[in-house]
């Protein structure tokens, strides 16, 4: 058998049992380009290493997308900026830079329907995703009021609040559609608390707070939940046309 032979046989045991299979992988093409192009040790280490991060790293985005369940097709790149205010658009350099999880502040984007909420707010997840490596989670309000009623009927409220405070980032779509029961009201008001100056929220609604009564019934939990809101966070108005007519704003 030959040197190279041996060479492999003994480190592919090593590489797998410490799992660095893209290492294992690229081994063999690597040391001929080390060997062709005089590589000294750690230029070859380096190079190892290189090829098992940018996998690994591919790997941990891939996973991380998939758990945030963004709208298809609602990013950065298909975000038409021109059609967004100054002020969106300097809001949303900051938003990219992720400081405001860091200070767990909240975003609450205000609008009609079809004026790009949606849109902006998926555009900030993604790249939040992309370039930090937040965990974020995607959903329609209605749902995760429906999940948390389930978990409260099932006695699991308080593992369900856990499972979700993994998540650095929860973007709510669309609150202020259906008016809520007291039952739905209470956990959306529950999940509210729990967040508060922990974790970030991220939140569409066609309703400014001051109709946020008509949302929660009672107008002293609709203060309530406004205020945690409130405290620290970043809004945002999408006023003008409608956004998918091609309106201006």
């Amino acid at each position: 058998m030959s040197k190279k032979g041996n060479e492999f046989d003994a480190l592919g045991p090593l590489l797998r049992g410490f799992r660095l299979t893209t290492m294992l992988a690229s081994l063999e093409e690597l040391t001929a380009r080390a060997r062709g192009e005089s590589w000294d040790y750690p230029e070859y280490l380096r190079r190892l290493c290189e090829v098992e991060w940018e996998a690994r790293h591919g790997r941990k985005l891939e996973r991380l997308l998939k758990g945030a369940r963004l709208p298809e097709g609602k990013t950065l790149a298909t975000l038409d900026e021109g059609k967004l205010s100054v002020k969106l658009r300097r809001t949303l350099k900051q938003l990219l830079d992720g400081s405001f999880v860091e200070r767990c502040e909240n975003v609450v984007a205000f609008g009609l329907p079809g004026r790009g909420k949606t849109h902006y707010l998926s555009a900030v997840a993604h790249e939040l995703v992309l370039r930090h490596q937040y965990r974020v989670y995607f959903t329609a309000t209605f749902k995760l009021v429906q999940q948390l009623l389930e978990a409260k009927a099932n006695l699991q409220l308080e593992a369900m609040l856990k499972k979700l405070d993994r998540f650095d980032v929860i973007i709510l779509d669309d609150l202020g559609y259906v008016k809520q029961t007291r039952e739905e009201m209470e956990v959306l008001f529950t999940f509210f608390a729990e967040r508060y100056e922990r974790k970030s929220v991220m939140i569409s609604s066609n309703r400014v707070f001051s109709e946020w009564d008509q949302i929660f019934h009672d107008p002293m939990t609709a203060m309530a939940a406004v205020d945690r809101l409130v405290h620290h966070s970043v809004l945002l108005e999408f006023g003008g046309g409608s956004y998918r007519a091609g309106g201006k704003k």
